[in-house]
Formats: structure tokens, sequence, C-alpha cells
């Protein structure tokens, strides 16, 4: 496995190259991410996982510091997968000057994830788009997990037609539902055992809707409260249409329902897809 830490030498590598696809992380490599990288393979002979983390995205009281950076062991699960490069780049590559041009994304950037992490998706727009050019990829895999992310990711690329099919992989889970992230090294042993009801609240969410019940914000207020008895502390959880993550229409049958709250100091994320009822 190759790793790469220019543009320039990232480009003269794949110069020629008749179909690439892309992987961007920030690091910390774990399952879920080899999941991104089967699947990659599986679009594409070549594939290039990015290993970043992005300033950007980070908020003044995110942990961008003491994110978790193990570049040696992610190469190495990467290579043992049949990941073809690691473009590792550092700040001075992909920002040598004050990153002034950035990509505003649309006002649904700052409702869920983004009304408590501000700026955070405009963070996100501008290093994949960046990312791309560098890559140039055919295909990007982005896993569902990060929900927000992905449809905001697939919307940039739609409305600046950009040549590249944006792939969603299935959230990969531990044996008790748990979604695997980078920051669940963060809970304490009593708190990873708590972690999976995230998971299971949205699951009787899902349950119910796809039951025929409508009262959102009636099954909201009840997960929310589940939660919070539990000792979380819940940012959301809500039901959204899977195509604008708005409150759906009347009859809206995709939809979606995420999840966001804090356990202890560490901040967890979970999303449900749900087909209701015709």
């Amino acid at each position: 496995m190759e790793v790469i830490e220019t543009i320039d030498a990232l480009r003269e590598r794949l110069r020629g190259e008749p179909s690439v696809a892309c992987v961007p992380t920030m690091g910390n490599i774990h399952e879920g991410h080899l999941s991104l990288v089967r699947i990659a393979r599986q679009h594409a002979p070549l594939v290039v996982t990015t290993i970043f983390v992005n300033p950007l995205q980070f908020g003044a009281n995110d942990d961008f510091d003491s994110y978790p950076r193990t570049f040696a062991e992610d190469c190495e699960k990467l290579a043992r997968e049949g990941n073809a490069i690691v473009f590792h780049p550092d700040e001075t590559q992909m920002y040598p000057e004050a990153q002034v041009f950035t990509v505003e994304p649309p006002p649904v950037a700052n409702k869920l994830e983004g009304r408590f992490r501000p700026g955070h998706f405009r963070g996100v727009a501008t290093v994949v788009l960046k990312l791309f050019n560098m890559v140039q990829p055919h295909y990007a895999v982005f896993g569902k997990k990060d929900y927000q992310q992905i449809s905001i990711v697939r919307h940039m690329v739609e409305q600046l037609a950009l040549p590249v099919k944006i792939i969603p992989a299935e959230t990969v889970r531990s044996e008790d539902g748990l979604a695997l992230s980078s920051r669940n090294r963060y809970l304490s042993t009593a708190e990873r055992a708590e972690a999976p009801r995230l998971q299971r609240v949205l699951q009787r969410v899902k349950d119910q809707v796809e039951a025929g019940e409508r009262l959102f914000e009636a099954i909201e207020f009840a997960a929310d409260a589940e939660l919070a008895r539990h000792g979380w502390h819940v940012d959301y959880v809500v039901v959204r249409s899977r195509r604008t993550l708005m409150q759906p229409a009347a009859h809206e049958r995709e939809l979606v329902v995420l999840g966001a709250a804090k356990l202890g100091n560490t901040r967890l994320i979970d999303n449900l897809e749900i087909m209701a009822p015709g």
C-alpha cells in the first residue's frame, strides 16, 4: 500500500487511472471505515482512503486537539483490506493559506447537527470538495451513520455537477447495536454498557411509525424522556424526510429518525431509515 502526502505526488500517481474510488476519513480507522473500503473496491480497482483531521469542521468546544490520531495502526488495517493508496496530507498541504473560499451549504445545514455545531457542515463541504479536486475520484463512499453529512455532500455534488458518484454505506454496529464511532473510545465502562440504548430508542420510534403512527411530536417526546431518565442529555430525536431532512409531508413514506445525545462527556449520534405505510 502506498502512502502519499502531497497533492502533486497524488495527482502524478493517479494520472491515467481509469477508475478510482475514494473513502474520505479523519483516521482512527475501525471496522466501519473498513466496510467502506470493501464497498469502494466493489466499484473501482483502485481505492484511495484519505486521512486528514479537518480543523474547519471543528467548533470552539469540539475535540480537535484530542481527536484520536492513530496513523500507523490505520495503515496496517487498510493494507490488510487491499486499500491501494492512503492520502495523508498535513495542514500545510490542505490549507497553505487561510481558507477564505468556502462552500456555503443549504439552510438544512443549520438544523439538527448544524444547530449544535455551527459552521460544521461548511467545514465538511469545503474539505470534501477540496479532496474531490485532489483525488478526482469516480466514486466516493460515505457511511450513513453521519446521515446529514451524506445528504449535504450528495446535494453539493448534484448542485456543482461534480463527476463523482456518491455511494451510501449502511451503518456498522457492534453486536449490542451501538453504531461504531471513533468517539466510542471516550465512553467509560458503565457508559459503554448504556450506550446501545440510543439505537433501541430509535428502533422503537421506527417500529411505531412503520405501524402507522404519525403523531411524530409525541413519539419524539417519549423518546427524549426515556433517554433523559437514563442519564442522557438529549440534543434531539426527530423524524424527518429522508429527501430533505425537514418535517415530513403529510403522506411522505420515506423517512428517517435521527438522534443525538450526550452520555457523560461523549456525544453520540445515530439514525434509522423508516418506510411508513402508504
